[in-house]
């Protein structure tokens, strides 16, 4: 068994196909001129070999070169990435299968965000009436921690509508290194839910280590490759159009083992693309296809998804405008870039520029997200808890945010329309006619039941008050206190035995031991 996902049956579109044919082949002209800068040497070289135009660019401060890409390599790199893709979880039922060719949506959390919205409330007293209280939310920002991410992972085990987990805080304990980071928040996440862990590497020294510890979980190299638990995420092009060294490099290596890898491109249209939706569209497809290319010239078949993460800037400062309607315009325009192709693709939908909870970050982030679940990209990051434009997570937030979710889920599902469905409507319809009181009010229990009737919004308040925050935090809290299936304590001993640098605290049957 597998997760679902939520099939859409007729993606929201915006571009023509022959808008789409225009966009892919001002990618590839792109592409050969002006062409990819590569900051990374052996990348430069791969492409070399395999015929593209390498040129190094002497007069740059640090070594680099231009690959002109041809088209031929581009297209046979789309034709061996695979078209599904499999993310495996511990609980096999948590499994995803992303066929690029079907519009079924997952949605997965993330990304990594430095704050941790902690929330509290106040009663405040009316002061024209004493007699009337109110809660008021106050806000706590501070910077997160290896144990707020095993919060994060266990409150995302129990939020029905997240598919998978991608971490959503920046661990900054100060036993935290470069040198263990990446084993830490690896473990922290695959130890507190039973679904798919995706995450960037801090280290690319840790790459075995993590992988290590993921054989070990699931019982070795080959139950990897059936179930690969883990996948990774790369941003390995700054633009515009230039392949950093160390997130390149980090492609090669895991392309080389063969684990699921998203390429994430991010341009910010007005300064690192243009703002123009096409060529905005068109940079980030090239930069996309670049980075597919080269995970297939180092391993063909390479399990790649197409990462779309595309923003506009703010006028005023020039920072990211998630809530902008343009960033959902051109993150629309990738996923069907993306289906053109076949390929599976990671989009980006939810994330607002709001600072805190509140109508701003609702009316944001419920406008991108309905939007962007309609066009059906397979792994939406839908910024579940986040906040500030990716700067904050807050768990209230990722709470509000799946109760909105699976109200999308079920706005979703297909209608359920057939002959034998309308004869019942036909009976239905003569049957209260011939009553007195003229109501449908005797039907209404069996839709329940078969739960084809959505519920009110759980969140709901009470006569003129508005208990949203206060109601969600009450859930939030419930569902913490709920079980997570940790690694068995055999399988946690082998990895603290073999894998170095993850922290004692972690370990949570020692811990046990020790109360």
């Amino acid at each position: 068994m597998a997760r679902e996902g939520i099939l859409v049956h007729s993606p929201y579109e915006r571009m023509t196909e022959e808008q789409i044919k225009q966009i892919h082949h001002a990618s590839m002209q792109i592409l050969n001129d002006p062409g990819i800068i590569s900051f990374n040497c052996e990348a430069a070289e791969i492409f070399r070999a395999n015929g593209a135009e390498v040129t190094p660019i002497t007069s740059a401060d640090n070594p680099c070169w231009l690959v002109r890409i041809p088209e031929k390599l581009v297209l046979q790199a789309i034709s061996s990435a695979p078209k599904i893709v499999k993310l495996g979880a511990r609980n096999k039922d948590n499994s995803l299968f992303l066929n690029g060719a079907e519009p079924r949506v997952f949605f997965v959390s993330g990304s990594e965000t430095n704050i941790w919205l902690d929330v509290d409330f106040q009663t405040y007293v009316k002061k024209s009436n004493p007699g009337i209280e109110t809660l008021v939310p106050e806000f706590h920002p501070r910077r997160g921690t290896v144990l707020d991410l095993c919060q994060a992972a266990h409150l995302c085990e129990h939020l029905e509508s997240l598919d998978a987990f991608i971490r959503p805080v920046n661990i900054q304990d100060e036993d935290i290194t470069e040198d263990n980071k990446d084993v830490n928040k690896f473990f922290a996440s695959l130890n507190n839910t039973t679904k798919h862990v995706m995450a960037g590497l801090t280290s690319l020294e840790q790459l075995d280590n993590v992988i290590n510890m993921a054989k070990l979980i699931v019982g070795g190299e080959e139950e990897l490759k059936e179930n690969p638990i883990i996948s990774f995420i790369t941003c390995l092009v700054k633009s515009p159009l230039q392949f950093i060294d160390d997130s390149s490099q980090t492609l090669i290596e895991i392309s080389r083992r063969g684990l699921p890898v998203a390429i994430a491109i991010s341009p910010q249209g007005g300064t690192t693309a243009p703002i123009k939706e096409d060529g905005i569209v068109a940079q980030l497809n090239a930069e996309v296809l670049a980075g597919i290319t080269l995970s297939q010239l180092v391993n063909k078949g390479t399990p790649v998804l197409y990462g779309s993460v595309p923003v506009r800037a703010r006028l005023d400062n020039l920072s990211d405008s998630y809530g902008a309607p343009e960033s959902s315009q051109y993150n629309i325009d990738c996923v069907q870039m993306a289906r053109s192709y076949n390929l599976p693709c990671y989009s980006t939908a939810g994330v607002c520029d709001a600072k805190i909870p509140g109508i701003q970050s609702l009316i944001e982030r419920l406008f991108s997200d309905i939007v962007v679940t309609l066009s059906g990209p397979q792994y939406l990051h839908c910024a579940y808890g986040l906040l500030a434009g990716n700067a904050t997570f807050c768990p209230l937030q990722a709470v509000l945010d799946d109760v909105h979710f699976q109200m999308i889920k079920f706005f979703l599902r297909p209608p359920r329309i057939s002959q034998a469905e309308v004869d019942v409507s036909l009976t239905q319809v003569k049957e209260v006619m011939g009553t007195p009181q003229k109501l449908y009010i005797r039907y209404i229990r069996h839709m329940l039941r078969s739960g084809r009737v959505s519920l009110p919004y759980p969140f709901e308040g009470e006569g003129e008050i508005d208990n949203v925050l206060v109601l969600a935090h009450e859930r939030m809290k419930r569902l913490i206190s709920q079980p997570v299936e940790h690694i068995d304590s055999a399988t946690t001993s082998k990895i603290f035995q073999e894998i170095p640098g993850i922290l004692p605290r972690l370990d949570v049957y020692e811990e046990r031991r020790k109360q």
